[in-house]
């Protein structure tokens, strides 16, 4: 693997991780220079402050000139594989890298990595958690924390790194000690060259494992079955698997570790994630009982199938983190009748998987995907346009019938309307509130 020493780094994309990246490059005396597409107000000095020049967008002839003077190329997680960048880079033959690279570049202690097209961000809470009483371990990754910045801290013994599509696919040799692989649908086809392509990158989580590491798969997704590694591994998601969740109990190994009726979320879903958490908790060193005890706490995380008002007829619930048609249908199968608003941008999925969501009894279509959603259900349940969420929510309240669950699950992006999926759930969460007249039901 290259080292942080190598030459000039180019940086395209100046986000929250390759900010991170720079700061750590200009920490460590490393010469970078960033390119951003459309750089906000504030790039070209946070790139100063780190060390490090921004250059405007080169020519297709002086990219070449440039990646000729480099010795390594950090896209921004989220580049399209097709960018021309991305496609100067590999016909140049230079290094392409992801800050996971340059943390275990610069940092030996040994990463917990979880990926999966859904469920990841909950299982790498509760994985942290309960490694944090003996270890100090702190979730990083691809959220607000990226591990390139995390090792900057000298307390944790160990890291659990939500592993994204992007981070994993542009990794050379990146090795966790222990790797979960949750699930597999159809994802980021805005970013990843083909389905294929995508999945190629979900199964770089297990390229590089060793003797002593390993593996977390799920047993009941057949795309992660079909990719099981040789080696030491640990299976859920199924009744035979290592980890399952059966008999009023969650087991691993055929050692009781907590009651389900003990845990605050009992969801399907939910009960595959606990089922990942303690397999990946228990290999990485967690004792028993701090896994139950991480389990026993969680009462689950904004956006995901959240709990935000309640009637004396109705459940509201936002999830808005639900960017696919399968985090749709895994979350409208929790209920036995739902009236669903779902839309916004899509990511280039098949929209029409959300005909399967059987439990959809009527539909509120939103965003620039409304008339995908429309045609998805295509005349075989009622479904109404919004044009906007005010109208979406006003709209869902009259659609509801006594008992019926109402949830925001989009299946889509939310860079229509919303700057971010938080932004759009918590707009769906106070137009809820303010129509309702509910407050947070906790």
């Amino acid at each position: 693997m290259i080292t942080p020493t190598d030459g000039l780094f180019l940086l395209w994309g100046v986000g929250a991780t390759n900010r991170a990246v720079a700061t750590a490059l200009g920490r460590r005396g490393c010469e970078f220079i960033a390119v951003d597409d459309a750089p906000a107000s504030d790039v070209q000095q946070a790139v100063a402050e780190a060390g490090g020049v921004l250059e405007p967008p080169p020519s297709d002839e002086d990219l070449a000139v440039l990646l000729s003077r480099c010795g390594a190329f950090l896209p921004t997680p989220g580049l399209a594989d097709g960018h021309r960048a991305m496609r100067a880079a590999r016909s140049a033959g230079i290094v392409i890298l992801s800050e996971f690279d340059l943390a275990a570049a610069w940092d030996d202690r040994p990463v917990v990595a979880v990926t999966g097209t859904n469920g990841k961000t909950t299982v790498t809470t509760l994985v942290a958690e309960a490694l944090g009483p003996s270890t100090g371990a702190v979730a990083a990754g691809n959220n607000d924390l990226p591990l390139v910045s995390a090792i900057d801290d000298p307390d944790p013994a160990v890291f659990v790194a939500e592993a994204s599509s992007f981070r994993l696919g542009r990794s050379r040799e990146f090795r966790p000690r222990v790797a979960a692989w949750l699930n597999f649908s159809p994802d980021h086809l805005d970013v990843h060259a083909s389905v294929k392509a995508y999945e190629e990158a979900k199964a770089a989580i297990w390229r590089h494992l060793g003797a002593d590491d390993v593996a977390i798969l799920n047993d009941g997704d057949p795309v992660v079955a079909a990719r099981r590694p040789v080696g030491s591994q640990l299976t859920f998601g199924t009744p035979a698997s290592d980890a399952t969740a059966a008999g009023g109990s969650l087991v691993l190994c055929g050692e009781p570790i907590v009651e389900i009726a003990r845990l605050p979320r009992r969801f399907p879903h939910d009960l595959r994630n606990a089922e990942a958490v303690a397999a990946c908790a228990v290999a990485a060193g967690a004792p028993a009982g701090d896994v139950r005890a991480a389990l026993e706490s969680f009462r689950g995380l904004p956006h995901r199938l959240e709990l935000v008002a309640r009637t004396d007829t109705n459940l509201w619930y936002d999830d808005s983190k639900a960017t696919t048609p399968d985090a749709v249908l895994a979350a409208t199968g929790a209920f036995k009748s739902v009236v669903l608003i779902a839309g916004g941008r899509n990511k280039g999925l098949d929209l029409q998987r959300l005909a399967g969501a059987a439990s959809v009894r009527a539909v509120v279509a939103i965003g620039e995907a409304a008339g995908e959603v429309c045609s998805a259900f295509g005349g075989s349940r009622p479904v109404h346009r919004a044009t906007d969420m005010e109208r979406a929510v006003l709209t869902a309240g009259e659609l509801a019938l006594p008992g019926e669950a109402i949830v925001l699950s989009p299946g889509c992006t939310s860079f229509d309307w919303y700057d971010s999926y938080r932004h759009r759930g918590e707009h769906f969460a106070a137009l809820v509130r303010t129509t309702v007249g509910m407050g947070e039901p906790r």
